[in-house]
């Protein structure tokens, strides 16, 4: 069945097309009697105005573009949800797309967004160069979740990387343990500060940093843990993880096992983000938490503020995260 027009809500009313235009954009200038007669057809045809038509006609645009790195992740779910719930209550709609991690990807997920002509644009963790992230800070307002920028029209929000890292080590520390491994997340956003903050707590304690590189999904996460069975024998294996990120702690979870090693009576793992994943009651993996929806609050929030007129000034959010001590950890 065809959608209904504003041409069909036209004939229904018995007004012309421009007068049930007035009254989807809420027009001051027409009558009470043929604004509820309009309103009234519309609603038996079951016509809803089109965001992005109305946008363009008036200029004004209610929609926000986000474009997402991973779907797979479930952390970009959870600060979506942030996203969307600020949204909302200051009427603007989404229109969500991903890169699939890849710079190529993203740069042609973001010129679709930029098509759409929203208010405003919020890339969480992109892998994009920092040019095409201002060359689209020049269209409109852009804020990066999980990545930072010094670009003065791009403003940012972010969790405390290295304080994060640095809260699982000394976990793990506690716990007796000394052959600490990181299984860093390679070039993608926040990487860096985890990876910084994991050597720095290291050295804090005297201890030999052991770096695998690695990528924040599960498979990395595998394959890391491979690399470090064959570079140590089993008595000289680090005995807990610092993986990347939840994702990457699974897969590194599903290999040790998989060698017959158990978690984490042998190895104990963290993970980092305390996604849905990391509370469900087979895995209960000890993490690191960031604010998601907080971090998608803020994000829209600082969008907003562009979009208005607000301030010009770059704002730069940093998170302070904490540690959810579940099962994955013990000591040694």
């Amino acid at each position: 069945m065809a959608r209904p027009t504003m041409e069909d809500v036209a004939a229904k009313a018995g007004v012309s097309r421009a007068l049930v235009s007035l009254v989807m954009r809420n027009a001051p200038n027409v009558s009470d009697e043929r604004r509820t007669r309009v309103l009234c057809a519309a609603h038996e045809l079951g016509y809803e105005p089109h965001a992005m038509a109305r946008s363009l006609a008036s200029r004004t645009s209610t929609v926000l573009g986000v474009m997402v790195s991973d779907l797979r992740n479930a952390f970009f779910a959870d600060v979506v949800e942030g996203l969307d719930a600020a949204a909302e209550a200051a009427g603007f709609n989404l229109i969500l797309n991903t890169g699939g991690r890849s710079p190529a990807r993203e740069r042609a997920a973001l010129r679709n967004l930029l098509s759409f002509r929203p208010a405003g644009v919020i890339l969480l963790s992109p892998v994009l160069p920092a040019m095409a992230i201002e060359e689209a800070a020049a269209q409109c307002p852009v804020v990066l979740v999980s990545r930072t920028s010094r670009v003065r029209d791009v403003d940012t929000v972010n969790d405390d990387g290295e304080a994060g890292s640095a809260l699982a080590v000394e976990h793990l520390v506690s716990l007796g343990h000394r052959r600490i491994a990181h299984l860093d997340g390679g070039v993608a956003a926040g990487a860096a500060a985890r990876r910084r903050g994991y050597q720095q707590a290291m050295r804090r304690h005297r201890l030999h940093p052991i770096i695998v590189h690695s990528e924040h999904t599960d498979t990395a996460g595998e394959k890391a843990v491979h690399e470090l069975l064959g570079d140590y024998t089993r008595a000289q294996l680090p005995t807990a993880l610092v993986a990347g990120n939840d994702f990457n702690a699974v897969g590194a979870i599903s290999a040790l096992e998989e060698a017959g090693l158990r978690v984490p009576e042998d190895v104990s793992v963290v993970g980092y983000d305390n996604t849905s994943l990391a509370a469900l009651r087979h895995l209960s993996l000890t993490t690191v938490d960031q604010p998601r929806t907080e971090m998608g609050r803020l994000a829209v929030e600082a969008l907003l503020e562009r979009i208005r007129g607000e301030r010009t000034e770059p704002v730069r959010h940093l998170l302070h995260p904490s540690l959810v001590v579940r099962s994955t950890t013990a000591a040694l």
